[in-house]
């Protein structure tokens, strides 16, 4: 199966395979690169592509504690976008991520549509950075979510930060509304090269013997397995709706279930919830991925993503 192509393009970015690891679930790479498995020492280079921890204009120290929460085949997070600010990334983060010898995707949010668009453009002459993620439906922060919830926000925002970049940026969309083919659509209207979803699902966990919240946001996002087929159901709706490419992300950590986003539309996926739990299943998955593709008869990957759509 050696001979069966893996690599996919998004706008004017060329990944090797379509796995890459969700901004959030992976820290800075940096404590991953020790790590050991099955098949011998996990290589951060044989990913797709890595999406570091989204970063903000000015640091963050992010949500009051507890910030996570086990639930039955998931997780809840209020971790609140904590981070050290662009211009400590940039100096302290960036020389390591470079050297990987993988593509960087920086995931980035702000408060404004302005915000946004300045930090694009500060990212777009730091080497090493291939592309963007516009975090604009994080649940934990206030009015997190608002841009992405919002279409005619939306594609002003992203229009905005196309006029300030040259490099190809995914937009990460909230499956918090009630169609979000509508939001995909703005930002595709706007000029973003891909759509990203789902981010996580506004939910909560009750501690119900002191009658508290488990968290101390009260609310947070729900990622996991448990929310697999409402992102599988929006990747599906959202690929009838869009001509952009769609990185799916929700519930992944097997080979089948990246098959299942690809087929429904998805040209790449992002692993993130399983990170904590199984953080070498993206190498299996991408060892397991040409043996999978070649179910189909085919020598390239392109040649399923949307399949259940040509059928």
């Amino acid at each position: 199966m050696n001979d069966i192509s893996l690599a996919v393009s998004i706008g004017s970015l060329k990944l090797e395979n379509p796995v890459l690891v969700a901004s959030g679930t992976f820290g800075y790479a940096k404590d991953a690169a020790g790590l050991n498995s099955e098949n011998g020492a996990y290589s951060l280079r044989e990913l797709g592509g890595i999406l570091p921890k989204t970063i903000t204009k000015l640091p963050r120290q992010g949500n009051p504690a507890p910030r996570t929460c086990e639930t039955t085949a998931g997780l809840l997070n209020a971790i609140g976008l904590d981070n050290d600010g662009l211009d400590e990334f940039i100096v302290k983060k960036m020389p390591y991520l470079r050297s990987i010898g993988t593509k960087i995707i920086v995931s980035i949010a702000g408060r404004t549509a302005e915000e946004y668009a300045e930090m694009a453009a500060a990212l777009s002459g730091v080497e090493g950075v291939d592309a963007l993620e516009l975090n604009i439906s994080c649940p934990n922060v206030a009015h997190g979510t608002d841009f992405g919830k919002n279409p005619v926000e939306c594609e002003k925002l992203v229009a905005g930060v196309r006029r300030a970049t040259n490099l190809p940026f995914f937009t990460k969309l909230t499956p918090n509304v009630g169609d979000i083919t509508v939001v995909a659509k703005a930002a595709e209207q706007g000029g973003s090269d891909a759509v990203s979803l789902i981010n996580t699902v506004l939910g909560m966990a009750i501690d119900w013997r002191k009658c508290q919240p488990r968290l101390g946001n009260v609310m947070g996002g729900m990622s996991g397995p448990a929310i697999k087929p409402i992102a599988l159901r929006m990747v599906y709706q959202t690929a009838k709706a869009v001509q952009i490419p769609i990185v799916g992300i929700g519930g992944i950590e097997t080979v089948d279930d990246v098959m299942e986003f690809l087929v429904a539309g998805a040209t790449a996926v992002e692993v993130g919830t399983a990170n904590f739990y199984s953080p070498t299943c993206t190498q299996k998955i991408i060892k397991a991925l040409p043996e999978a593709v070649g179910y189909f008869e085919v020598k390239d990957i392109r040649e399923i993503i949307g399949r259940m759509h040509k059928i």
